[in-house]
């Protein structure tokens, strides 16, 4: 074995975040926990690979979307094909008024397979 594999000591220190960067950003992401480096950078006028930084290293990054957008989009999906397709809509009222009928028919009378068959009213309902 090597000398310098046994001797070696890592040469590069922790990195810092100056506080110059960390107080208004941390102020920012308090006000607005939702947004993300880039649009901080862009209110604040820093470098986003800058901000990027400071959140890596303070561990302030937002959350990717992975598994909600996926059940958003599937129940617009139902929504459109269920509803909105079948309706010729004469006015934003009418519009209003079909969309929120059929959202009560969703929760409260339309089966789930996710949920064992059973209506998001009746599963929400046991929890509670």
């Amino acid at each position: 074995m090597p000398r310098r594999t046994v001797y070696y000591k890592p040469t590069k220190a922790a990195p810092k975040v100056s506080e110059v960067y960390v107080n208004p950003i941390k102020a920012m992401i308090e006000e607005n926990p939702a947004f993300g480096y880039r649009t901080v950078a862009y209110l604040l006028g820093m470098n986003k690979n800058t901000v990027k930084r400071v959140f890596q290293l303070m561990n302030w990054q937002v959350r990717k979307r992975p598994v909600q957008n996926g059940i958003v989009e599937r129940v617009i999906r139902t929504l459109k094909e269920q509803c909105v397709h079948r309706h010729r809509f004469e006015t934003i009222q009418h519009a209003s008024q079909v969309i929120a009928d059929w959202i009560l028919f969703y929760n409260t009378q339309r089966p789930h397979q996710a949920l064992g068959m059973r209506t998001p009213a009746e599963q929400y309902q046991l929890a509670a």
